[in-house]
């Protein structure tokens, strides 16, 4: 059972992941490298439940509990009694592995740990710790406390224990899990990301406009945002990595990247983080 959860990463993924198990009654420790990112990311925490007061999704007392669980930190060691920590860090492979070393060495010798990469080979990273059958991937979407799923992964080094506690974990978190095995994508971006890629070459190819294709596929699949909005949204370096690694792992042509979408990139056109993408968010 997880009583105590740490979490490495500043961006919304981490501080999405804290509010969905401190309102499960788990202790949430964030850590940013920074000890002033970890304190904004709990004031970030702060503001989106106090939204959920002013809605009457949450009533006061609940929010301070909350609140009560989380705490910001900077430094690696205080995650030391943490029976699960959970990174969600930049999706660089060598970035992940320098932590998962760093986690290995601050972490009790029966804690788990996990990743949230969406695409990137679980077993590297359990391999360069002295537990890899302890680690797997829990990957939460985004938002993390609207998403419902979480996909459990499981690299060829991770125990059945290690799989039935992440799943229980997730369930505690009131999410749907799913188990897939440890290759790119997994199975929600390994279907969605040919499709998001192909809606790109639809554009470059003079097919139809960027507001027709996601309005059709809005229209014609009851889909709730279209496709280039979604890129747009999930950022387009993002984006981009993603079919980077999963054309990497497979030599799929559907997953080679179109010429527009690396052009976009490399122009800096991040989608909604930059305020330009597919569609313009500088209004």
């Amino acid at each position: 059972m997880i009583k105590r959860l740490g979490i490495v990463g500043s961006g919304i993924m981490g501080s999405g992941i804290a509010e969905v198990a401190a309102k499960a009654g788990i202790e949430v420790f964030l850590r940013s490298r920074k000890q002033a990112t970890a304190d904004a990311m709990v004031a970030a925490l702060e503001k989106s439940l106090d939204k959920q007061v002013e809605k009457g999704r949450l009533d006061a007392g609940e929010r301070d509990q909350v609140l009560g669980r989380v705490t910001g930190t900077h430094d690696l060691h205080a995650l030391a009694d943490c029976d699960l920590v959970i990174e969600s860090v930049v999706e660089d492979l060598d970035v992940k592995k320098e932590l998962f070393r760093g986690l290995d060495l601050a972490v009790k010798d029966d804690a788990m740990l996990a990743t949230n990469t969406s695409t990137l080979p679980v077993v590297e990273l359990a391999m360069v710790t002295e537990r890899p059958e302890r680690v797997c991937g829990i990957h939460f979407f985004n938002p993390a406390p609207a998403m419902a799923l979480v996909e459990i992964v499981r690299p060829l080094t991770a125990s059945d224990e290690t799989i039935a506690t992440a799943r229980s974990f997730a369930e505690a978190c009131g999410k749907g899990p799913v188990e897939v095995q440890d290759r790119a994508g997994f199975i929600v971006n390994a279907l969605l990301f040919p499709y998001l890629n192909n809606a790109v070459r639809l554009l470059e190819n003079g097919t139809a406009g960027r507001d027709d294709i996601d309005s059709a596929m809005k229209g014609g699949c009851n889909f709730p945002m279209g496709p280039l909005a979604l890129l747009d949204l999930v950022g387009l370096d993002t984006s981009l990595a993603i079919l980077d690694a999963l054309y990497d792992e497979f030599r799929d042509p559907n997953y080679a990247a179109v010429p527009t979408l690396r052009r976009m990139v490399a122009a800096g056109h991040l989608g909604r983080k930059s305020g330009q993408g597919f569609h313009d968010y500088r209004k």
